[in-house]
């Protein structure tokens, strides 16, 4: 249900409002909201632990996985060289950040089972790139896509589209706006990234944008692509078809 107009929507008719989530929609968000949380709290004392081995002279390798992968031989070294109570308090952080990574571990169980409930995330599941993570973020701020008129609005309201301003009817296009949920935004960045560096075939607009213009507005036109199909998919509950096959059909 939209809220009544009053003074400013009368002033303002180009107005949108923000509809009304539900409690499932708020839920999920939240889950969003505690795991970006975590993941901060993670990578800030993974980079703690990792400075300070390298000031013993033990250089832990970048990246979650192979860092955490080596520290328990990190541990093993410089045991003879610092004191003991030090060695204490470092083991202490590493048993956090496993503790860090448990607790998102289950949240992300949670996530699990709210995508296979909601078939709109199974269905945004389809599109390369597009995890859990973006599907059901998506799914649980958008709510009803039909509250856009057309997917650019929907990737405008992500802040993908460039911002226009100009006088006397000569107009000029700027930079990316950067507006609305900056989360969101991340997760389309995020998910055009990786299709861009993983899939070996790409579509034929793809690879002429990677081949005419610079790699990071490759990633955010890419992203923008994302976001009106998303809309499209959301809208109008189709199910994703690759550009590839339709241009060979």
């Amino acid at each position: 249900m939209r809220p009544m107009l009053g003074r400013y929507g009368r002033q303002r008719p180009e107005l949108r409002f923000v509809p009304v989530k539900t409690e499932a929609q708020q839920a999920v968000l939240a889950l969003h909201t505690m795991r970006d949380g975590l993941v901060k709290a993670r990578t800030a004392q993974l980079h703690q632990l990792r400075t300070v081995f390298y000031e013993l002279g033990f250089a832990l390798p970048e990246g979650r996985h192979w860092c955490v992968k080596r520290l328990p031989e990190a541990f093993a070294s410089p045991e003879e060289k610092i004191l003991a109570m030090a060695i204490e308090a470092m083991r202490d952080q590493y048993h956090l950040i496993v503790q860090l990574s448990e607790r998102l571990n289950a949240i992300e169980r949670k996530l699990e089972a709210f995508k296979r409930s909601d078939g709109r995330c199974e269905r945004l599941l389809q599109i390369p790139g597009v995890g859990l993570l973006t599907a059901t973020s998506i799914v649980a701020s958008v709510g009803d896509a039909k509250e856009f008129s057309f997917g650019r609005e929907f990737a405008a309201l992500r802040g993908l589209v460039p911002r226009h301003t100009g006088t006397g009817g000569r107009v000029r296009i700027l930079g990316m706006s950067k507006q609305g949920n900056s989360y969101l935004r991340d997760m389309l960045i995020h998910s055009a990234r990786a299709v861009m560096a993983r899939q070996k075939e790409h579509s034929p607009w793809l690879e002429r944008l990677m081949r005419d213009r610079p790699w990071n507005v490759a990633v955010v036109a890419l992203a923008n692509k994302f976001a009106r199909t998303i809309w499209a998919m959301l809208a109008h509950r189709r199910n994703y078809m690759p550009e590839i096959q339709q241009s060979a059909t």
